[in-house]
């Protein structure tokens, strides 16, 4: 149900999956509206480099997953709003069960904590993957249900499950939203996560898909979360996606920004196909993480819109930033990173 806007609540936020991609931004963007953040972080992972120190100074930072039930419940005393973004994003079947553990499980703990240590508000950050995708270019929105597909991944099942633990939560009393973000794009470590598109076009990979899918800058994504966190809206998802590209498009516009060459080889089917088996055979000598999957592969083959009106409905003075100008805006950052 929607209702009215709300006032936002000057007060402490936890924040799960701190430093990964997303949840830096949503950090920084909570930081810069007032507010004060707890922030769960593994005891390995670094402190992200693409978020200004000025801001992780001023985290307080926990070291533990949700899965770690007494640091989870220490870490949600005395907490009203909570924002939901730890998750493993794998395509690789070597990391399937601890992502489905940290997915899934740690979900259910944080929601079950959450309701019996009073948390006002949860906003849960899913994907569009949970809402599964389209061999034919059907228009998504939030109203879609799951269906089993063999183009679905491992990681879509993990979120569609991990949002059944949430719907639970909300019909036992705990207010909040589900969002629902697509690709999200921007200034990050493009070693990891869909930053690694920029990598790739940087170092001149030649082969392109005819697959489309919806993507989003980072910062949108941040921006569109709190605002949810602030709304009074409840029991409700919302797509958060800016525009719909091929892939195509999307590696040319980013190859243009670093001045470099576009890819000209289309990959069908069946050369993706090979493509992932001789990756799959490759890092089985190497030892490192192959660079492409067959999941990935078959992502990059399907054509899936989505529609972003419900969301710009709710949030009336919330706008996207141009896909092409937060490309080339990233492509900039990239630059001026890696090319010291």
């Amino acid at each position: 149900m929607i209702l009215s806007e709300a006032s936002p609540t000057k007060t402490t936020v936890l924040v799960t999956g701190a430093t990964g991609f997303l949840g830096a931004y949503i950090v920084k963007e909570l930081i810069q509206k007032g507010y004060a953040v707890r922030a769960l972080k593994r005891k390995t992972a670094a402190l992200p480099f693409f978020i200004e120190q000025a801001i992780l100074e001023q985290v307080e930072w926990v070291e533990g997953d949700v899965l770690d039930l007494g640091l989870l419940e220490d870490a949600l005393t005395d907490i009203e709003l909570v924002i939901h973004a730890a998750a493993i994003v794998s395509f690789h079947k070597r990391d399937r069960s601890r992502m489905y553990a940290t997915n899934i499980q740690g979900t259910a703990n944080l929601v079950n904590f959450s309701i019996e240590l009073g948390v006002r508000r949860l906003v849960h950050v899913s994907s569009v993957a949970a809402l599964g995708r389209t061999a034919n270019g059907e228009e998504v929105t939030e109203e879609k249900k799951w269906t089993d597909s063999r183009l679905n991944t491992h990681y879509a099942y993990s979120k569609h499950k991990a949002e059944m633990e949430v719907w639970r939560g909300m019909a036992e009393g705990l207010e909040g939203v589900i969002v629902n973000p697509s690709t999200i794009l921007g200034f990050g470590n493009w070693h990891n996560s869909s930053c690694a598109l920029f990598k790739n076009s940087y170092e001149e990979f030649p082969w392109y898909t005819t697959g489309v899918n919806g993507f989003v800058h980072v910062q949108d994504a941040a921006r569109a979360i709190v605002a949810l966190l602030e709304h009074s809206v409840t029991m409700e998802r919302f797509i958060i996606s800016a525009e719909n590209w091929s892939f195509r498009k999307l590696l040319t516009t980013i190859a243009d920004g670093f001045n470099k060459k576009a890819p000209q080889r289309e990959a069908g089917p069946l050369l993706s196909e090979l493509a992932w088996r001789l990756e799959k055979i490759k890092a089985a000598f190497s030892g490192k993480q192959p660079l492409l999957s067959r999941e990935t592969a078959k992502i990059a083959q399907s054509k899936t819109y989505f529609d972003n009106r419900k969301l710009l409905g709710v949030l009336p003075e919330f706008h996207y930033t141009p896909l092409e100008q937060a490309v080339l805006e990233s492509c900039k950052q990239y630059l001026a990173h890696y090319s010291v």
